[in-house]
């Protein structure tokens, strides 16, 4: 007896994703899990400059203000809890430094847009529907920062919405690099604490505008990951302990399904030497001065230089 309904997902035969690609991940938390996995298997990847995103609006600012080459200044701070902060990102640039804030949003921006130009595929995770708008400014914001909430109005993005701003990121960053190809997906972390029925409209929302979007013909791709925890792992054994974010196992499974569809068996043969690599980097000897240690420890580093010359961009 089969116990779990599986989702069936087609070889990606066009525009894979191997070695040579150049992935850039923006988005929802979930984005940081993918992001870690390619990295530990050392693809040319980069996650988030501007940290978690999570609704289609703050990507639509972030990719805009890149493009523009948008130069920020004391301007586009607040100061909060003894902190500096920007409504536009991820309080992981948050500083009590103004200087050091004000770089690194002029550096993130500008890795963005080289980025943006030269990736060659780029995913974008979405994770809900729901804004928050800031009264004083009447502006939607990326990150609240812990600012009291009744200084907020909390709004729920239409569909007609977030098709635009998808059809905007869209055609922003195709001005920049024509031949990108672009996959969405829906982040699988449940945002219960908009409540339950709330969570649920807000993921349709999503998934609703997106297949309004997609079409692969103009390099515009989706992938299931809501789809495979809601259905393949409809099981509380595959959350974290608090029972909202997907754990290791959920992780490593909907990762597995990713790159068996959207990578090359050559590819995959490369990540299997890399993560045979990996490993022995971890490896801890009893005896670290033994024959069979020294001689495990040469075979390892000639399985590094072999890749690494084969790719030399990769660092262990």
């Amino acid at each position: 007896m089969n116990f779990q309904t599986k989702i069936s997902l087609k070889k990606q035969q066009l525009n894979q994703i191997n070695y040579d690609s150049k992935l850039l991940l923006l988005g929802s938390c979930f984005s940081e899990n993918i992001g870690e996995k390619l990295s530990y298997y050392k693809f040319q990847s980069a996650v988030n400059p501007f940290g978690i995103l999570f609704h289609p609006k703050a990507i639509e600012n972030l990719v805009l203000d890149a493009i523009n080459e948008k130069v920020y200044t004391d301007d586009d701070l607040f100061f909060h809890n003894e902190r500096w902060h920007c409504f536009n990102v991820h309080s992981k640039l948050s500083s009590t430094d103004k200087n050091k804030i004000t770089n690194s949003l002029n550096n993130a921006n500008n890795n963005t847009y080289k980025q943006l130009k030269n990736a060659t595929h780029i995913i974008i995770t979405l994770g809900t529907s729901w804004v928050y708008r800031f009264i004083e400014t009447d502006s939607l914001v990326a990150n609240c920062h812990k600012i009291p909430q009744k200084k907020f109005l909390k709004e729920i993005l239409s569909i007609n919405e977030i098709t635009a701003s998808i059809e905007i990121i869209i055609s922003l960053i195709k001005s920049v690099n024509k031949n990108v190809n672009i996959l969405f997906t829906v982040s699988p972390v449940r945002h219960l604490k908009d409540g339950f029925i709330e969570n649920q409209r807000s993921k349709s929302h999503l998934l609703s505008a997106i297949h309004n979007i997609i079409e692969p013909r103009e390099n515009t791709y989706y992938f299931p990951s809501y789809e495979i925890m809601m259905d393949e792992l409809r099981d509380y054994r595959f959350y974290a302990e608090d029972m909202i974010h997907p754990n290791k196992t959920a992780i490593n499974y909907i990762w597995d399904k990713f790159f068996t569809s959207w990578t090359s068996e050559e590819t995959q043969q490369t990540m299997s030497k890399v993560a045979i690599i990996q490993k022995g980097l971890t490896h801890r000897s009893f005896n670290p001065t033994s024959e069979a240690h020294l001689k495990f420890l040469n075979n390892l580093q000639q399985k590094k230089e072999t890749l690494v010359k084969a790719f030399p961009f990769m660092k262990f």
